[in-house]
């Protein structure tokens, strides 16, 4: 009880702070019990004044932001968790500005030197001031010298000192939180919110680790080798470890200054088309995508060409799931209703004692208002989004890697819509939906399918030989066992006498049970 102190007080203050920057006054549950609607009134006696000026988004980029890194990453993750926190929560949250003072020079050399194992000065020609900073780390530019003595821009990019100490002490509140809101709030178990902050801490955990980012990017750029107008930055892989990752520096104009981007004579529609494709691209036929895509992390070099990075957040759909998404984009574009419904069976989104003609019928209700209308009225974002509302009527069940996908869904299309509000969604997606279907559900992919079955079988015949060893093994050990009983090795048997020797008759009976398990276990391995 005494451990669940200090997270208990660490929670007071936060309550404290988010009270101080008006963050409660957001809350609006008309069907609030009385108990804590006083509370809340109670907490907004102590909202400054300055705040009510303030929307909402700032709000709570201002508290989250002096509650510290942890908090800031807690926002960022349950943007995505629509299902826990609602809607418009999550909207909110979605708007959450990732920006902290940066740390100082001496420190960031100190991390530098301690994770590298060399004085800065040793690494780097020369190591500039940091250039930008957010919660778990911070970026500075520097310049290496290779071995054929030419030299080049980096981006160090350099873990923030204690922040790993500083989340592990935050997740202890936030696990009290979420087992209080189990064991007292039964409609809670539903949501299962300590397996969100194990999500949570599982994904921060990655996140923290450097060498996971720079396989990411590395990755990726095999993945895209080939792909025109997108790249990620190069990992310098003998200066990076697992809290400073060096990698390429990037000259280019960041998404977000439109304005700029526009000076520089950028196509503006092209950009916009080349951010949706290249998403889908990635999403569809890699499986894997880059899940933080905003403006801050997309930048555009002089010809026109995206960069992308920062790719601590990724997303992975496997076969299955990508030839399920692939289908029911293509359905909603071919106005195939009835398939888009199949599909959601097939995948198992949705129980198989449900009707599928009447969501079916549910699926049009959602498709039909997207046709007929100009391409600016038409988001694919906030069809993703009123789908997972409609099938919530049907018992869906949650899908975390779908989450993800309409996140990222939904930030990817903000930023193209930003270069272009009349964006068609529909008629830019097609081509790359499309030739994914085509590559992968029509004859070709029929072939490819058949001859990766027919690889399997080859595998199962080759090994035929050594299952049947193996069960020739099994049979002549059942065989001892019948004739001899059960045996175990010395130290076992040892082990059971001494144990024997200390317990009483209901240890025994319970040690006994063990070992029979654990022959049970060994005749299992032999097989």
């Amino acid at each position: 009880m005494a451990l669940a102190v200090m997270p208990f007080l660490r929670l007071v203050r936060a309550g404290f702070v988010m009270a101080r920057e008006g963050v409660f006054g957001l809350v609006n549950l008309p069907d609030l019990p009385a108990g804590p609607r006083f509370a809340l009134a109670m907490a907004r006696l102590l909202e400054r004044r300055a705040v009510r000026a303030k929307s909402a988004d700032l709000r709570l980029s201002d508290a989250l932001n002096k509650l510290g890194p942890s908090y800031v990453k807690l926002g960022q993750f349950l943007a995505t968790r629509a299902d826990v926190v609602g809607k418009d929560a999550a909207r909110e949250l979605s708007a959450l500005q990732d920006r902290l003072p940066p740390f100082d020079d001496a420190a960031a050399r100190a991390a530098v030197a301690e994770q590298l194992g060399r004085p800065v000065e040793e690494v780097f020609v020369d190591f500039g001031p940091a250039v930008a900073a957010a919660s778990i780390a911070q970026v500075h530019r520097a310049l290496v010298r290779d071995k054929d003595g030419s030299e080049r821009d980096v981006a160090v990019k350099i873990l923030r000192p204690g922040v790993a100490r500083r989340f592990q002490r935050d997740l202890e509140s936030y696990y009290l939180v979420a087992r209080l809101a189990e064991r007292f709030h039964p409609p809670s178990r539903r949501l299962r919110p300590v397996a969100v902050v194990d999500t949570l801490a599982q994904s921060v955990a990655m996140e923290m680790d450097f060498r996971l980012e720079a396989a990411a990017l590395s990755e990726m750029s095999e993945n895209i080798a080939d792909d025109p107008g997108f790249r990620v930055p190069q990992v310098d892989w003998l200066r990076t470890a697992k809290g400073v990752l060096t990698m390429e520096w990037v000259d280019g104009r960041k998404m977000s200054d439109v304005d700029g981007l526009a000076e520089d004579g950028h196509d503006l529609e092209a950009l916009g088309a080349a951010v949706i494709q290249s998403f889908l691209r990635h999403t569809l036929r890699d499986g894997f995508f880059h899940a933080d895509m905003h403006q801050g992390n997309l930048f555009v070099e002089a010809d026109g060409t995206l960069v992308a990075v920062d790719f601590g957040i990724t997303g992975r759909l496997n076969t299955r799931e990508r030839r399920f998404l692939a289908e029911i984009l293509f359905g909603f574009i071919t106005r195939n209703y009835r398939r888009v419904a199949e599909v959601h069976f097939e995948a198992g989104y949705v129980p198989a004692h449900q009707d599928v003609d009447m969501f079916a019928q549910a699926i049009r209700a959602i498709g039909e208002p997207i046709h007929g209308h100009d391409a600016s009225e038409i988001s694919m974002a906030r069809l993703l989004t009123q789908l997972f509302e409609v099938t919530e009527l049907f018992e869906m069940r949650t899908q975390t890697q779908l989450i993800m996908l309409q996140k990222t869904m939904v930030v990817v299309e903000g930023v193209a819509r930003s270069l272009n509000p009349n964006l068609d969604m529909w008629k830019t997606s097609e081509p790359v939906v499309a030739s994914w279907i085509k590559d992968n559900l029509g004859p070709v992919g029929k072939l490819r399918d058949a001859g990766d079955a027919l690889s399997a079988l080859a595998r199962i015949a080759n090994d035929l030989p050594f299952f049947a060893d193996r069960i020739g093994r099994m049979s002549e050990e059942l065989e001892k066992m019948t004739m001899t009983g059960l045996r175990f090795d010395d130290a076992t048997a040892e082990a059971i006498g001494k144990a024997e020797a200390r317990h009483g008759r209901s240890g025994r009976i319970a040690l006994w049970a063990i070992a029979l398990s654990a022959g049970a276990i060994a005749v299992h391995l032999i097989f």
